[in-house]
């Protein structure tokens, strides 16, 4: 990583902070890494299940441990509850931190917004605003947030935090559309997430994981995510069903956690889909392990027009996993799909043609293949994390500003 022209000092704001071996979203690591490997100084303020503070050096990131208790079966307003503890303690440890030239501010939660107006207006500090998901939206199209008074109030805190922000970074074309909507005066740039392709690679099926999962050799569909109410591995389970009825031997592989879960195992049960497995989620290696055994990886998504943006990381490991994909929605992701082969859709309304596709390419082996190296291609060509990290230090070296990079990924997409 060539260094910048000058080096800053950046507190980078992410209530969810995660490593490679805590495993789950992990860009913020890696985007933290690699500023501070172009020569930054970087601090992360992220929350945490302690009971006390805690501090802790991660491969030159300065973490810092806020008690702030999260869990993804806390109802709505439990949830927001969390975000404000942490918005909370968060402006208190600001305050006691030396003096940073910027704060990089990532949501989800919208939330974390809230600090970035604070220090550019209390403290005079710039931020720059990171939109990972559409929030207010999303829950407002689950149906979590119905109060009319409560959506509008949301609605214009986000604006407000587009407005008051240095310049923003958007995760797929779809959010960045919607920023040009709600802000067309503000900077918008586009850092999509990236596969790492150090920890996800191709790899043959071996037989001793195969024995280790008590798996066998057949076509294997894997889901290796959130279990939420927005993820609709509900209708993987359909597709299971489906191959039960029609005397196939197929495997499905369901590595996550979530709110859903207990329903998902439930209905497992319940329709005896005996080749439905459970697994425990893990770290990266843990998840290249299930990968290695798929032929699949399943993306999913519930049926609603802002999810239609969504940059899930699920993908971006399968690219680079070199796996086949089976998504169920239109959007971005499926639009990488189709241009570019990468595999096939499973619409609920086509799910009898998904099953028709999925048993030809059973016994073609030598498309299914093609899908799969297609996908590490595109991985290897347009989603590393090293470009990403070129891209975020050209958003932050105002002198460097990369004004074409918006085009790249929409050309993409034909």
């Amino acid at each position: 990583m060539g260094e910048i022209a000058q080096a800053m000092r950046i507190i980078y704001i992410h209530q969810y902070f995660k490593t490679p071996a805590e495993g789950g979203a992990v860009r913020s690591y890696y985007l933290a890494k690699g500023l501070v490997d172009a020569g930054h100084e970087v601090e992360m303020i992220t929350g945490g299940a302690q009971t006390d503070y805690d501090q802790r050096w991660i491969d030159g990131i300065k973490v810092h441990y806020l008690p702030v208790i999260y869990d993804q079966n806390y109802g709505f307003f439990k949830r927001v509850l969390s975000f404000l503890s942490y918005v909370r303690q968060a402006k208190k440890l600001i305050k006691k931190l030396r003096r940073p030239d910027l704060l990089y501010v990532t949501s989800t939660p919208l939330t974390t917004g809230l600090l970035g107006i604070w220090a550019k207006k209390r403290l005079a500090i710039p931020y720059i605003f990171e939109v990972r998901d559409l929030w207010p939206q999303a829950p407002i199209e689950v149906g979590a947030i119905k109060n009319p008074l409560l959506k509008r109030s949301l609605i214009s805190l986000e604006k407000k935090i587009y407005q008051q922000a240095l310049s923003l970074v958007a995760l797929s074309p779809g959010i960045a559309d919607h920023l040009r909507k709600v802000t067309p005066q503000q900077q918008i740039y586009l850092i999509p997430n990236f596969s790492d392709l150090d920890s996800f690679f191709p790899m043959e099926k071996s037989e001793n994981l195969l024995r280790k999962y008590a798996l066998d050799h057949t076509l294997t569909i894997a889901y290796t995510g959130a279990l939420g109410q927005v993820n609709a591995v509900n209708e993987l389970l359909n597709l299971a069903e489906l191959a039960k009825a029609r005397g196939k031997n197929w495997q499905f592989l369901i590595m996550g956690e979530g709110s859903h879960e207990a329903e998902l195992r439930r209905v497992v049960s319940g329709k005896s889909l005996s080749q439905v497995h459970f697994i425990p989620f893990g770290s990266k290696g843990k998840v290249n392990e299930i990968l290695s055994l798929a032929d699949f990886a399943w993306i999913s998504f519930a049926h609603l027009p802002v999810l239609k943006t969504n940059s899930p990381n699920k993908f971006f490991d399968a690219l680079a996993a070199g796996k086949a994909i089976l998504v169920n929605h239109k959007g971005w992701v499926y639009d990488l799909v189709k241009t570019h082969q990468l595999g096939i859709s499973c619409f609920p309304s086509k799910i009898e043609f998904t099953f028709e596709r999925l048993e030809k390419l059973e016994q073609n082996t030598r498309e299914l293949a093609k899908m799969g190296a297609n996908s590490r291609k595109l991985a290897e060509q347009h989603f590393t994390k090293e470009q990403a990290v070129s891209r975020l230090k050209k958003v932050i070296d105002h002198g460097k500003n990369p004004l074409s990079m918006q085009d790249q990924f929409i050309i993409l997409t034909g």
